[in-house]
């Protein structure tokens, strides 16, 4: 229940929490993007009507420019400036009226009769015009006589003297701006406002309130004061559900797999430390019964190995005496397997002291070079001029040492180099036992520290377990590296005592 609770924790924090998060973030930045793109949409209808109205404009301009020059050449025949009116706007739909105003704002003559004798100076556009000498649009729609709703634009007409002696009216039919841009845009819903955000002409739409509840994008008309507002689309799910569920099926395959990865190492880590412990628990087997048998063991072994040397004084025969050596040296092998278990016991409490590690090869020299001789090995030993100070046991030294060599000689039953280096590497000292033996296949490389287990026909699997642990008592650690028939190399590391 507890390994299924711990699981669970995991997956939360790995798949669940980050899986939120991150689709939180990615719906967030979708939902951004899908806006920016509906309103960049809005902004573009937008622009085409801004230069559909800016053209609109120019084009009335420009006509009532040409109408102005033919009212100062026809002054004194009114008849064919209505005649011209007229023609103007048949020809062109968008005119809902074309007048000529006397400099006071009175109607003179028209393109048709609907403002026949009309006052237009109290309309703030004509008024405008007079003031400025410019040409000036109404700001609201008006109704012709006919119920036709317009747009008036009023243009002064000047003397040599640039003295205004009438003014041209055009009156822009909505209805017809309407239709053209509902041909542009049938499902945009736009408004065209004055200055006071006053609706003008509103398309695809019914009323002006609906303003309040909408997103819009606002455009500035450059030719007039107004401004075209059109509306930014309504959010819609499915603009970015296929995104959504791609990216959610992509970051769940995403964390699961890291899931999994992480699961696996911690599996890694529990069966390393199950194995240590399994390790730790052969070690403590061992040592519980080396402790229990040991002085038993030796007792006897006692004994018997005074009975064999009083057997070896009375019987002198050459074939008594090579049986009674023969048991002498097993009885010697005993011994030292014993010994070995009881390093492998419970451990004792160690006297420590700094020694000179130099000073120990010192002494081991001789003994190693004796051995080399036998095994036509030829031995060098290479050590520091410094001192090299480590708190630890000389014997026990000296036997990790002493094991390493009797396995490098063994590896080079017909001869080879055997070499000993002691160095000093920032705060730690480096023991290197290397020889040019057979060397270990790498499936074994794995298995050497395990207890018992040995390739040696005659050997106990506990040489190298032993080293290992008296060196990691010290502080250090130990390190086999070798190839098949590429010789061994046994690297001992050792904290130094500054």
């Amino acid at each position: 229940m507890c390994k299924l609770k711990k699981s669970f924790i995991i997956y939360l924090i790995i798949v669940i929490i980050p899986a939120l998060a991150g689709s939180f973030y990615h719906i967030h930045q979708l939902l951004d993007e899908d806006f920016q793109k509906r309103k960049n949409h809005s902004k573009w209808v937008a622009s085409i009507h801004q230069k559909s109205w800016d053209q609109l404009i120019t084009q009335t301009v420009t006509s009532l420019d040409i109408i102005s020059i033919l009212v100062e050449n026809s002054q004194q025949y009114p008849e064919n400036l209505t005649a011209l009116l007229r023609q103007t706007q048949q020809r062109d739909p968008r005119y809902g009226g074309l007048y000529l105003l006397d400099r006071t704002g009175k109607v003179i003559t028209g393109s048709n009769d609907f403002l026949s004798n009309v006052d237009l100076s109290e309309r703030d556009y004509i008024n405008t015009a007079i003031l400025t000498q410019d040409t000036i649009i109404s700001d609201h729609p008006e109704i012709l006589g006919n119920g036709q709703k317009v747009i008036g634009l009023a243009m002064p007409v000047f003397t040599d003297k640039k003295e205004i002696h009438s003014i041209l009216v055009a009156y822009l039919r909505i209805d017809y701006i309407q239709n053209i841009m509902k041909v542009l845009t049938p499902d945009t819903k736009l408004y065209i406002v004055n200055d006071d955000d006053k609706t003008i002409i509103n398309i695809n739409t019914a009323a002006a309130s609906s303003m309040k509840t909408q997103q819009w994008v606002v455009v500035p008309l450059e030719l007039l004061p107004w401004s075209i507002k059109a509306e930014i689309r309504e959010f819609q799910l499915s603009s970015i559900l296929p995104k959504m569920i791609e990216f959610l099926i992509g970051i769940l395959i995403l964390f699961h797999v890291l899931f999994l990865l992480v699961k696996y190492i911690l599996l890694k880590r529990q069966a390393a430390k199950e194995k240590a412990q399994n390790e730790a628990q052969k070690l403590e087997l061992v040592g519980t019964l080396a402790a229990g048998t040991a002085h038993e063991i030796r007792n006897p072994l006692t004994g018997i190995k005074g009975l064999i040397q009083l057997l070896s004084e009375k019987y002198k025969d050459e074939k008594d005496q090579y049986y009674f050596s023969v048991i002498n040296k097993e009885i010697k092998r005993i011994n030292e397997i014993v010994s070995e278990f009881l390093i492998l016991g419970k451990p004792t409490a160690q006297i420590l002291e700094v020694l000179d590690l130099r000073n120990i090869f010192i002494e081991l020299n001789p003994i190693i070079l004796s051995e080399a001789n036998l095994y036509n090995v030829r031995y060098y030993c290479l050590l520091p001029p410094e001192p090299v100070l480590v708190k630890c046991t000389k014997d026990q030294i000296k036997q990790v040492v002493l094991n390493l060599t009797k396995n490098a000689f063994e590896s080079m039953p017909d001869g080879g180099i055997l070499k000993i280096e002691l160095k000093i590497e920032n705060r730690s000292c480096m023991i290197e036992v290397t020889d040019t033996g057979i060397g270990i296949a790498e499936e074994e490389l794995s298995k050497i520290f395990d207890p018992f287990y040995t390739s040696k026909d005659t050997g106990t699997g506990l040489g190298l377990v032993i080293c290992k642990r008296i060196v990691e008592s010290f502080g250090g650690t130990i390190q086999i590296l070798s190839n098949k028939q590429q010789g061994t190399k046994a690297v001992i590391t050792l904290p130094l005592d500054i």
